[in-house]
């Protein structure tokens, strides 16, 4: 669809546009005023620093901010995360962090499962102290490691199941297994792997299902798209993550996102390019029936745990699968991690003035001055500011962007949607983050640019071969540097579902999903 929230010309007076702004930002602060002070319950305190020292950010997500603190009392060193009252902008965001800590709380003490200490509210933001993972993301190690085969393949994919089946039966669904959720210990050659983020993670009764759209894109079960789903979307979603162990890629890809929702929904897994010729005809046979698109033919959790391949992990071949798989597997991780600094990029240099200008947008389509916008009025405002937007368009706009589903959009919606809009397609948004990168302004990124940025965010060691294989991936005329055209044709490859916000991207999902099938059968329409 492209772009379809600009900022309209200036034909008001500037009184009159700042009328309109701070009557659209009292209807902002109206909706964010609905929202619960409290956000949990049986907490430790309200002063963590009272009984912790905070060090170091160790890492940041979309919410929160996970911090190394000390226990000002034992002296023990332990992570906390930092989640900021002020990104839960619906009741599904703050009911999503009371279930976080419920069902940490509710799953045993497990070695695969990091331990949850208590939790603190304060007026700014809520506090969860747990175990402090020391050892690196799931790939981060795997590709540290020189010799890398499918017996070490064998046994992240064991482990990995049996931190599913605690869950299954303790009643919780996970949702959103993917490498990035599993940490190391420490960086010990043995260190324990532990599932880290339950942000997504739902408790379930047996033959419940749900219909409600949340993971990741590349995980994500082709049931889950359809909306009608119970826990065997947790052994897809392993199935997926034992896939690339095994080849360094995704099974499912496209250019877009719904070309991915269609490419997950065939369900067609290509077992022919390297390395699969040298992988075991066991292991393939185990990712084929992880990857069964029908939910209720995949095998269970149990059987996963039967089957050959996982029964004889210690006589499974310990021959390197050879270095492509590696970089590959590399590739991957960083190039993730490569984007999402870029949007932090974008959005650490949103203007104010871009809020002031999308406030006012907000207004002038609020004809009826009721703080609400309705479906014609979205569609009336957009074709005035000269969108020709498509009434199919429109309706996928209210459904991603009309979080509580009441049928219309408030200010805060509003606001919310031109954002994500803006983030991901704007080229002024993209240039500015290239110039970011571009630090001695010679219109190209070049190799030791990207080195500087990804080493001092600390998303890649000091190596020059990992550095060179972002480049090769995104330099596409060869030239040994990234143009600009290069760096957008990068954020831009398959980037609105996977990179979009968690909330924003339930909706446009939801919306997605709705296009695809039809709402009775499941099929595809």
């Amino acid at each position: 669809m492209g772009p379809c929230i600009s900022s309209p010309a200036r034909t008001i007076s500037v009184r009159h546009a700042r009328q309109r702004a701070k009557h659209a930002d009292h209807n902002c602060r109206r909706s964010q005023n609905l929202k619960p002070v409290s956000v949990l319950k049986d907490l430790s305190g309200d002063n963590i620093q009272d009984r912790y020292e905070f060090g170091r950010e160790m890492g940041r997500g979309e919410f929160g901010v996970t911090h190394r603190v000390v226990d000002r009392r034992s002296g023990e060193t332990l992570a906390c995360k930092k989640i900021a009252k002020s990104k839960l902008r619906t009741d599904i965001d703050v009911e999503d962090v009371r279930r976080e800590v419920d069902i940490m709380r509710h799953l045993p003490p497990h070695p695969n499962i990091v331990r949850f200490r208590e939790a603190y509210e304060d007026k700014e933001a809520v506090y969860l102290v747990m175990e402090l993972c020391e050892g690196g993301e799931l790939f981060d190690k795997i590709v540290a490691k020189g010799h890398y085969t499918e017996r070490a393949a064998v046994y992240v994919t064991k482990t990995i199941i049996e931190i599913v089946k605690v869950c299954h039966e303790h009643g919780v669904i996970h949702r959103d297994l993917k490498p990035e959720n599993f940490l190391f210990a420490d960086a010990s050659e043995n260190s324990s792997i532990k599932a880290i983020d339950f942000g997504l993670s739902i408790f379930f009764e047996p033959g419940q299902r749900f219909s409600e759209i949340v993971g990741s894109p590349y995980y994500m079960a082709p049931e889950v798209l359809r909306r009608n789903y119970g826990p065997e979307c947790d052994v897809w979603s392993a199935g997926v993550i034992l896939y690339i162990l095994l080849c360094g890629v995704p099974p499912f890809w496209a250019e877009t996102e719904e070309g991915i929702a269609h490419a997950i929904v065939r369900s067609e897994i290509d077992f022919s390019r390297d390395p699969w010729p040298k992988v075991s005809e066991e292991a393939k046979d185990l990712v084929r029936n992880m990857l069964e698109p029908n939910p209720y033919s995949r095998l269970t959790v149990q059987e996963v745990l039967e089957h050959p391949w996982i029964q004889n992990a210690h006589m499974v071949s310990n021959v390197s699968l050879g270095e492509n798989v590696r970089t590959r597997i590399k590739q991957f991780s960083l190039m993730n991690k490569f984007k999402k600094r870029v949007l932090r990029v974008v959005a650490d240099n949103l203007s104010g003035d871009l809020i002031d200008d999308i406030k006012e947008m907000f207004d002038m389509m609020d004809t009826d001055k009721n703080g609400n916008l309705t479906f014609d009025e979205l569609k009336d405002g957009l074709h005035k500011m000269g969108h020709a937007v498509p009434e199919s368009d429109v309706h996928m706009l209210m459904d991603a962007a009309d979080f509580d589903g009441n049928g219309m959009l408030n200010c805060e919606e509003f606001v919310t949607m031109s954002v994500h809009l803006r983030r991901i397609s704007s080229d002024e948004h993209l240039a500015q983050a290239f110039e970011y990168f571009d630090k001695n302004k010679s219109g190209y990124i070049e190799f030791e640019e990207l080195q500087e940025a990804l080493v001092k965010e600390g998303l890649a060691p000091n190596n020059n071969q990992d550095i060179q294989d972002i480049m090769f991936d995104v330099d596409l005329d060869k030239d040994g540097r990234i143009s600009y055209e290069e760096f957008k044709a990068m954020m831009k490859t398959g980037m609105n579902w996977k990179m979009a916000s968690r909330q924003y991207s339930r909706a446009m999902l939801n919306a997605l999903s709705m296009r695809m099938f039809n709402n009775k059968s499941g099929q595809l329409v």
